[in-house]
């Protein structure tokens, strides 16, 4: 009975002690607020940036020519290497010649025998113009006698039938005068038709030597030849639709890559507005498909003047030397295209960027009192292990690199200097270039963005940052709850 009385007075008891002590023996089981926690931070400073786009793009030969036979024959013998290098005008096929021969003589001597024939003509057309003469002076004569007879005839020295035979013979020289003039008319047609037939004939000859030249095929430009569609004894005809072979010129060659237009409108509009300057280069650099960097530079020729409707974007083209073939038509390589100079760029650790619900990039930034603020910022491309910023951040300002997890909105820290380590401490401290890469390669979302993946969780957290002000406060008091003497007020029976 006692100890039923003791347990159900020890509560009582031990109320009345705490009641005793007052207001200070809470205050003593209070524990002190911890320090603020330390976060490494970086500050922001303008830098001038070369701005760059690299792009994807494939090879093209700089030449090209399909190699077809210009007229119908027999193959006799293939005179080239397949695979091998060609110069220009090297015999590469050899069709048969013979019936090319002969049609070439056949055509010879029909021009010397329009030769002749011209000859003949106008040695006819001199007799006609000679005859012509000569009726010229008979007539003339016959009008001369046919005066006299005429003068005679009023003297009574000549009869009227003497006068009368007179001018019959004035008329018949008119008419063979004008027989003369007809012919060499004539003649001179004649003349005028065997000059053309020389000509057609010698046209003939000519078309015949080139179809014989046509025998012999030959490159048409220097370059590196495939393989032949044909072997000895096959049959060919002109310009057939399958080419015999084909030679691509590789040095130069081009580099193809495509461009969006709306990348392209952006960069002329930066131009305009003075955002960013012109390099003053048209220099490209090419890296391989392994991402091997080619030791060539190359240039910027020009960019076509047509969409293509299907990807919306135009073609740029790049001319790269390339002496030692290393670069084949159809190659895969990435181009990076110098874009222009920006003045004060602001660049961010790409560790520091989280991401919102929404997937819209901030950073967290320490304030003038070392208060945590959530900055909306707008991120334009990546360079190296940093991020571009075009918005969002002002120079002097403090960004959260490490101990972001530790970090809340409106929370109080302490900022100390971030120091880089790896390939963030190599980056240089002057004018840096900004890689931006192709949109349809995606390479944004690269793994480093991803490395501050353990700040993931205050990206939720801070969405509801006003009412996150005051959880801190209630976490000193939890201890207190393991400090609750409820069992220690047990010594005090043997008080």
């Amino acid at each position: 009975m006692k100890t039923w009385d003791f347990w159900k007075a020890a509560p009582i008891a031990a109320a009345l002690l705490f009641s005793f002590c007052g207001p200070g023996c809470h205050r003593q089981t209070q524990t002190p607020a911890p320090p603020p926690p330390e976060v490494a931070v970086v500050p922001i400073e303008p830098q001038q940036v070369l701005l760059t786009t690299e792009l994807p793009g494939r090879t093209s030969a700089f030449l090209v020519a399909e190699i077809r036979p210009q007229i119908s024959g027999l193959i006799l013998k293939r005179l080239f290497v397949e695979g091998s290098d060609v110069k220009k005008d090297d015999v590469l096929y050899q069709i048969d010649p013979a019936p090319f021969q002969a049609a070439s003589e056949s055509a010879a001597a029909t021009v010397t025998a329009t030769r002749e024939s011209a000859d003949r003509a106008r040695a006819m057309l001199d007799a006609s113009v000679a005859n012509l003469k000569r009726h010229q002076a008979t007539l003339k004569l016959a009008i001369s006698n046919c005066q006299r007879y005429e003068n005679m005839l009023k003297g009574n020295a000549a009869s009227a039938m003497e006068r009368d035979q007179a001018a019959t013979e004035v008329e018949v020289a008119h008419a063979a005068l004008r027989a003369a003039e007809a012919q060499i008319e004539s003649d001179r047609q004649g003349v005028e038709a065997a000059e053309a037939a020389i000509l057609q004939a010698e046209a003939a000859l000519r078309t015949a030597e080139i179809n014989l030249g046509y025998t012999k095929i030959t490159a048409p430009i220097s370059g590196r030849i495939g393989r032949s569609s044909v072997t000895d004894g096959a049959i060919v005809t002109a310009y057939q639709p399958v080419p015999l072979a084909t030679i691509q010129q590789f040095d130069p060659i081009y580099v193809d890559v495509p461009q969006s237009t709306v990348e392209l409108n952006r960069l002329r509009r930066s131009l305009a507005n003075g955002r960013l300057k012109e390099n003053g280069t048209d220099s490209v650099k090419i890296n391989l498909e392994d991402g091997t960097a080619y030791p060539q530079d190359g240039s910027l020729k020009f960019r076509d003047v047509t969409v293509d409707p299907t990807t919306g974007s135009v073609i740029l083209r790049i001319v790269v030397p390339n002496p030692d073939g290393t670069l084949l038509p159809n190659m895969f390589v990435r181009a990076t295209i110098d874009e222009g100079v920006q003045e004060g760029a602001i660049l961010v650790p790409q560790q520091a960027v989280s991401r919102d619900s929404k997937g819209n990039p901030y950073v967290l930034a320490v304030g003038p009192e070392d208060q945590v603020e959530q900055r909306a910022i707008t991120t334009e491309r990546a360079l190296g292990a940093k991020w571009l910023v075009s918005s969002g951040l002002a120079p002097g300002d403090r960004v959260i690199v490490e101990g972001m997890q530790k970090a809340r909105p409106g929370t109080a820290v302490k900022p100390v200097p971030f120091e880089a380590t790896g390939a963030s401490a190599s980056q240089p401290a002057g004018p840096t270039q900004a890689a931006k890469p192709a949109q349809s390669e995606g390479q944004t979302a690269t793994p480093k963005p991803t490395k501050p993946a353990q700040s993931e969780g205050p990206i939720e957290v801070t969405k509801p940052a006003p009412s996150e002000g005051p959880t801190p406060a209630p976490k000193p008091t939890e201890p207190t709850k393991s400090e609750k003497p409820a069992p220690t007020a047990k010594p005090s029976k043997r008080k």
